[in-house]
């Protein structure tokens, strides 16, 4: 498959750390590019490789208000009508089990006028009864969709309750079968669903949580996921990170366009490296917040030192965009407490997210001073930073004052609180265009790959410890 997408890597830290510091901070920004074909017009995906499952939930709580089975309904036939000719989909009906309501013989249709036109009908008589298991839903998904190298696999799945009918550790072992599988949305209607159970679920499937405070709102949301679905290229994309023996991966987090913390999703290839999956993508940038916990391996000051090479890895195969995250000890504290824009924004919203989440975990327990008290940090913060999606959210969480008075909303609604939740983890980029990257000085030094030490940069062979600076697994140059 022609994936019509190329994809460059650039790393944004402060390499410097004073003496005796142990954490490097850098931001990792990979942007897909689509190419163009003979007519300078750019590729489309093939929509034999595109496969699609709804997920749509049809337990009881669906019925109360009855306003949400029905917006589910229209939502899913509106999902429907999106889908292209020739793309493979299903509709399954999610209650204390999955069952396939279309195509009504399982496994996937090919949609057209007419398959649409069927799958349509059969989603205007689904009906709300039973319970939840959403484990058994997504394996349903899983099964139904294809494991071709260049199938494109997404899910969306939305519900409006607590998944009750399973054990957290049951939908963890089926998350655990599905990644790498497909892509899956998740999305909630009313306000019985809890956001840990969709954030927890479109982390580990690379996808997106988001939820609705009316129902009329899920129709246009709903094409929307379904759009942005269909114009991915590339199924599978992976972010390899392999550490000098003297620094590890303290956290690997998505930063941008959402939040969501990936460290627990890393496959180990070997003692010193390991791969992140971040699924399906189009022309798109995001950001990626690594935490390198580093010791110094020696009392060399004001060299640098390569902590950890960066790749990409696209289809199973490396591509030539690597870089290299540095780390170089000084005692010029003017140079070690220099602070890089991209890692305090990205650090900037990370917090007040925090903050927001700790405010909704102490109302949710019942503790309004905790609440409020993190709920006035996150506004700070937000405000500090000028991070109006976030002072969006807040605004359905207390009232913001012209003086700065945080006050909380007498009668906040659990749907308020949710919908804020689930919806803090979306990020934003800054308003202002990055500056273009200025080219550095001339090589100053080459940093082997083996130990990472600073050699001169006409040597063939590091000074320390001998390995060949021409072959893979040494880093050239000092950054800049």
């Amino acid at each position: 498959m022609d994936a019509g997408v190329e994809f460059s890597l650039e790393v944004s830290q402060n390499r410097y750390l004073p003496v005796g510091g142990t954490e490097m901070h850098a931001i990792l920004s990979v942007t897909g590019q689509r190419t163009t074909e003979g007519d300078d017009q750019p590729p489309r995906s093939d929509p034999s490789h595109l496969a699609e499952v709804l997920v749509i939930d049809c337990s009881g709580s669906m019925a109360d208000p009855a306003t949400k089975i029905g917006a589910a309904r229209q939502a899913t036939a509106a999902a429907v009508d999106v889908l292209p000719d020739g793309v493979r989909f299903a509709v399954i009906e999610g209650t204390d089990q999955a069952r396939v309501v279309y195509p009504p013989q399982g496994g996937l249709a090919v949609a057209s006028a007419q398959t649409r036109r069927r799958a349509k009908a059969v989603v205007a008589r689904l009906s709300a009864g039973g319970g939840t298991a959403m484990g058994s839903w997504l394996a349903a998904a899983r099964d139904l969709l294809p494991t071709e190298p260049s199938a494109i696999c997404h899910a969306l799945l939305l519900t409006d309750g607590i998944n009750q009918h399973e054990t957290q550790a049951e939908l963890d072992r089926v998350l655990h079968t599905c990644v790498g599988r497909f892509v899956c949305d998740t999305r909630g209607i009313g306000d019985g669903w809890r956001p840990r159970d969709l954030i927890h679920i479109a982390t580990v499937l690379s996808g997106t949580a988001e939820a609705v405070r009316r129902p009329a709102q899920l129709e246009a949301g709903f094409r929307e996921t379904i759009r942005t679905a269909l114009a991915k290229l590339q199924p599978d994309v992976r972010i390899r990170v392999q550490t000098l023996p003297y620094a590890r991966v303290g956290f690997f987090k998505q930063a941008r366009p959402a939040l969501m913390d990936l460290s627990e999703r890393a496959a180990e290839i070997d003692e010193r490296t390991v791969e992140f999956t971040t699924g399906s993508w189009g022309a798109e940038r995001r950001d990626f917040h690594l935490r390198l916990d580093v010791t110094a391996p020696d009392d060399l000051l004001n060299e640098d030192r390569l902590a950890a090479r960066v790749e990409l890895v696209v289809g199973g195969q490396v591509r030539p965009a690597t870089t290299a995250v540095l780390v170089n000890w000084t005692d010029d504290l003017v140079k070690s407490a220099r602070l890089d824009s991209d890692v305090s924004q990205v650090t900037g919203q990370e917090d007040v997210r925090q903050a927001i989440n700790a405010g909704c975990d102490a109302y949710d327990r019942g503790d309004l001073i905790e609440a409020h008290a993190q709920w006035v940090r996150a506004v700070e913060l937000a405000t500090r930073t000028r991070d109006e999606p976030a002072l969006e959210q807040l605004r359905y969480l207390v009232e913001i004052e012209p003086d700065g008075l945080v006050r909380l909303k007498p009668n906040l609604s659990r749907m308020d609180m949710n919908v804020s939740w689930v919806n803090s983890s979306q990020t934003s980029y800054p308003d202002a265009p990055r500056p273009p990257v200025r080219p550095g000085p001339a090589e100053v030094h080459r940093l082997c790959g083996a130990c990472g030490w600073p050699s001169p940069a006409d040597a063939d062979y590091c000074e320390q410890c001998n390995a060949d600076l021409g072959t893979a697994e040494a880093v050239g140059r000092a950054g800049t």
